[in-house]
């Protein structure tokens, strides 16, 4: 589980960058790796989710 979670944190931290030239400095590229990451983050939070339900129903 503490793997998933530096996933999760290193994915976030990866996409800093093209979240400032999206924003600040109005790169489409970099919008379109942010739209990426944050999908991959979202599935990467629903694996987590999963775990932990499983974890709790089975204590």
């Amino acid at each position: 589980m503490e793997k998933r979670f530096e996933q999760l944190k290193d994915l976030v931290m990866s996409l800093e960058g093209d979240f400032d030239k999206f924003y600040n400095k109005g790169n489409n590229a970099a919008g379109t790796r942010v739209r990426k990451g944050m999908q991959e983050l979202k599935n990467l939070a629903q694996e987590i989710r999963v775990e932990v339900q499983e974890k709790k129903n089975n204590e």
